[in-house]
């Protein structure tokens, strides 16, 4: 679309103001000395060198300030800016200076925002070479140590390819929560919200875990007995995985004989609050606010105790936000961690 120009006569109004007051002081002067001195003249002559002073300023800032003006405009058109190049252009310099400054801070944030995203995406890719690196060599090592000669002896043979297969199986669980993941962030996931219990789907969680936190002697349990369902509106089976990849957590890297603790209560009128609180090694403060990246480790590092696909947390976000609610995380360090979230209350049934 063709630049269009918007004139300003300020500059040259002004301009020539002060060029026909010059020109007519020196007039009075020059006939005052020679004896001739007119105020009628003066005051016919004034207006006459204004319009004149008027119109050869404007035409030299038209056409000789226009030029570099619209190369400006042109200049930072490349850069795609649609705010600044759908504008006509001025030929006010104030109004051309706010505009340039304002142009120059969008972008100022813009590079900001993606020197940010740069470092992210880096983050990400050795993330992910990592955590896909470890089960790939331990795959390839096992099948070529078999190769070289291992699979003659049958116990050995069959040891090692039940070792390859853990491996497979951590890489196909990195791959399943990374395309979850995708999908919950393009909107492909679809949510099925019903109406369901969330005290009973968080007491078959206790029961599938139980075996787990038992390993540790950590206890699972309510902050109080709920002999009444509490009814909240969500994808069951999507929160199931929240309440589960946030109790898992908490097993990790809890203590020996700990204790992990839920608890659901009313937040507003149609909101509930469920809190996952345990008493475990607790988050540096540094840590918290990216807990929620992809492959992000509190453990930065190369041995870890504990296994994971390093994708829970940013499961358990993205779910919970394409439920449009919020999750939070407080942390001490050696006190322990609370995370909880929030779900809407289910309607009664006769309502």
């Amino acid at each position: 679309m063709a630049i269009k120009l918007k004139k300003s006569y300020r500059f040259a109004v002004r301009s020539s103001f002060y060029i026909s007051i010059v020109i007519t002081l020196v007039l009075a002067t020059l006939l005052w000395a020679f004896g001739q001195f007119n105020w009628l003249l003066l005051l016919v002559f004034w207006p006459i060198s204004f319009l004149g002073s008027f119109l050869v300023v404007q035409s030299r800032v038209e056409r000789f300030i226009y030029r570099r003006v619209k190369k400006i405009y042109d200049d930072v058109s490349l850069l795609e800016s649609t705010n600044f190049s759908s504008k006509p252009i001025t030929t006010d310099m104030r109004t051309l200076t706010e505009e340039i400054e304002k142009f120059a801070k969008d972008k100022k944030v813009e590079i900001d925002t993606l020197k940010i995203r740069e470092e992210y995406r880096k983050d990400f890719l050795g993330n992910v070479s990592h955590e896909l690196k470890t089960p790939l060599f331990t795959v390839q090592g096992y099948i070529l140590t078999l190769l070289d000669g291992a699979m003659k002896d049958k116990k050995i043979m069959e040891k090692y390819l039940k070792r390859a297969s853990k491996g497979v199986d951590r890489l196909i669980y990195i791959v399943k929560d990374l395309d979850m993941i995708t999908k919950l962030e393009v909107g492909d996931l679809n949510l099925e919200k019903r109406r369901f219990d969330i005290i009973e789907l968080i007491k078959n969680v206790f029961e599938l875990l139980e075996m787990k936190a038992a390993k540790k002697h950590i206890s699972l349990t309510f902050d109080m007995e709920y002999k009444a369902p509490i009814f909240v509106m969500g994808d069951d089976e999507k929160i199931q995985q929240v309440i589960t990849n946030l109790l898992v957590n908490s097993i990790k890297y809890g203590h020996e004989n700990g204790t992990t603790e839920v608890s659901v209560e009313n937040l507003i009128k149609n909101k509930v609050i469920i809190r996952i609180t345990d008493n475990g090694e607790g988050i540096p403060k540094q840590h918290i606010p990216r807990l929620f990246e992809r492959f992000y480790r509190v453990d930065q590092s190369g041995s870890r105790k504990e296994g994971g696909s390093g994708l829970g947390l940013s499961i358990v976000k993205h779910i919970i936000e394409a439920h449009g609610e919020k999750i939070y995380v407080e942390s001490e360090v050696d006190v322990g961690s609370e995370f909880s979230f929030t779900l809407e209350k289910a309607p009664n049934k006769t309502e």
